[in-house]
């Protein structure tokens, strides 16, 4: 079997609007956090630009505890391209460790595991490879939002 390898695509916040957050309390599956994304940046090798308000995170939070991301945004990048990204994850720490970062307190990204699988999608041709990869992020929690580190798997 081959080993995995990754190469680095970018670094990308998304900032959150927390006094905005929909939650529904005791779905069937947890309780179901909305975020509103409203706005970041990212930036990489080959790629960099803003991301765009309007996207959003349907964050559920299950009764263990872990947290799954479904997260769906748009990106711009520098010279005008608009990029879909779409990504779940999973969230989990210790009670104390999640209880803190619930609370927006900067916690270090060793204390807890955040990992996404974004996908992109784009009608550019200049940025077309996105389409056809597969990528991991690995994120943590900032004060205003998240951040992550995204690595195409080759």
């Amino acid at each position: 079997m081959a080993d995995v390898r990754t190469e680095f695509l970018f670094e990308m916040t998304a900032d959150l609007d927390r006094d905005a957050v929909q939650e529904l309390d005791a779905t069937p599956r947890g309780t179901r956090r909305i975020l509103l994304v409203t706005g970041g940046a990212f930036e990489g090798p080959a790629l960099r630009g803003d991301v765009l308000a309007g996207g959003g995170d349907w964050l559920l939070v299950r009764p263990d505890g872990v947290r799954e991301v479904d997260v769906r945004m748009t990106l711009r990048t520098d010279d005008g391209h608009l990029i879909y990204v779409s990504y779940r994850g999973i969230i989990h720490g210790s009670p104390g460790v999640m209880q803190r970062v619930a609370r927006g307190e900067t916690v270090e990204a060793a204390e807890y595991y955040f990992r996404t699988a974004p996908f992109f999608e784009t009608g550019s041709e200049k940025y077309g490879w996105l389409n056809r990869l597969v990528a991991i992020g690995i994120g943590r929690r900032t004060p205003t939002g998240v951040a992550y580190t995204v690595h195409a798997v080759l």
